[in-house]
């Protein structure tokens, strides 16, 4: 894999720190800001919708930029957003600066996912996708778990420190590693006009490799988003245990998108038939399980590693299903994965009020995971995928 492809690794590190973050931080910005945990967990909507709606707008509007200059413009404007939301004081500005963040991130990973399909030969597009989102899995490991020890020791705020901290190597990394292409394919001749990539959306075969991505990602975020109260309040634990499952569920992350990354060029219909069946026994299983430490820990690796293992092969499959809009592809890609990211938390905040109080995001992952699995298999739409 060529080293500009492990630059921009970096920077999604930086910015799927950001994103995952808040699951370990959630309850502490709620006593602070003076909101409820439900209202708090509206800032990792808030997020994800900025990305749904960035993606494809920014993209458009920055596919006739130079390709490295766009990815700086998108590292900083990221970094800017989390300096003004660690010194704000009142929710609606950090409300705004999360849709701020959302709308650079969704700037650069479009543009990133469509460089790192153009870094790489045509038939290896899955293995760069696996290195591009090992920065999301890494920080889930290691940037996730040490936003929730900084959040636990100095206050959330210094978590958000941190994250604009980490944009700086991460912005030199991106200049002097990428090369002055346009933010598309690299090409200004040839490349089909806007209208014409936009027009791609309406096939078949791509609009449900989006949709079985979102619901996968819905189910992934609903669950992860709620996770803090499970580990405090059910299985009895400290809050740094906290950290301890993000660490495991961001291992099980890397381990899952790196075997699929190996896969999804080339048998992608089995990693669906495999890990879907295993991902939707595995949510209800941690809501039977959750008192239980142990049971709790392991389950929340192998979920993590399910969730990363299918998300990835489907949002492998909506790169090639866009292949013919080259300047667009990761923005469809992008707004696939942040529909799922800004509808699951927002599902499963609406389970918290109901019998199974903080269980409940986990039964409602599983029915996504449900409808998914009766859209994939009985319909065949699994051959989309194969």
């Amino acid at each position: 894999m060529p080293l500009p492809l492990y630059l921009l690794a970096l920077a999604v590190f930086a910015m799927g720190t950001s994103e995952f973050m808040l699951a370990g931080l959630l309850p502490d910005i709620a006593s602070d800001l003076d909101v409820t945990v439900a209202t708090a967990g509206a800032l990792t909507s808030a997020f994800a919708v900025g990305m749904v709606v960035g993606a494809p707008l920014v993209a458009a509007l920055a596919r006739d930029w130079p390709r490295r200059a766009a990815l700086l413009v998108f590292v900083l404007v990221f970094a800017a957003a989390h300096v003004v939301g660690a010194v704000t004081t009142n929710f609606p500005t950090l409300f705004a600066t999360r849709v701020v963040a959302a709308l650079a991130n969704a700037g650069f990973l479009a543009v990133a996912l469509t460089a790192a399909a153009t870094l790489v030969a045509p038939d290896r597009k899955g293995r760069a996708l696996a290195v591009l989102l090992s920065g999301t899995t890494v920080a889930t490991v290691a940037g996730v778990p040490g936003g929730a020890v900084l959040g636990t020791w100095l206050g959330w705020r210094a978590a958000f420190w941190a994250v604009a901290a980490l944009c700086l190597p991460a912005a030199l990394g991106v200049l002097k590693g990428i090369p002055a292409g346009r933010a598309g394919d690299g090409a200004t001749t040839g490349r089909p006009a806007l209208r014409a990539e936009l027009a791609r959306l309406a096939r078949p075969r791509l609009v449900l490799a989006m949709l079985l991505g979102a619901l996968v990602n819905a189910a992934t975020f609903g669950s992860l988003t709620f996770l803090a109260p499970v580990v405090t309040d059910r299985a009895g634990l400290g809050e740094l245990w906290i950290s301890g499952a993000l660490v495991l569920f961001g291992a099980g992350s890397f381990l899952g998108v790196t075997v699929a990354g190996r896969l999804s060029d080339r048998r992608p219909g089995t990693v669906l038939a495999a890990g879907g069946p295993l991902l939707l026994v595995g949510w209800p299983a941690l809501a039977m399980l959750a008192d239980e430490p142990v049971a709790l820990f392991v389950l929340v690796f192998v979920q993590g590693a399910l969730s990363f293992a299918l998300g990835g092969t489907l949002i492998t499959r909506v790169l090639y299903e866009a292949a013919e809009a080259p300047t667009m592809a990761g923005s469809y890609a992008t707004a696939a994965l942040n529909v799922g990211a800004a509808v699951g938390p927002v599902v499963a905040a609406a389970t918290l009020g109901t019998e199974a109080g903080n269980l409940g995001p986990f039964w409602a992952s599983g029915v996504l995971v449900a409808v998914a699995l009766l859209l994939a298999f009985p319909s065949r739409a699994g051959r989309v995928i194969a």
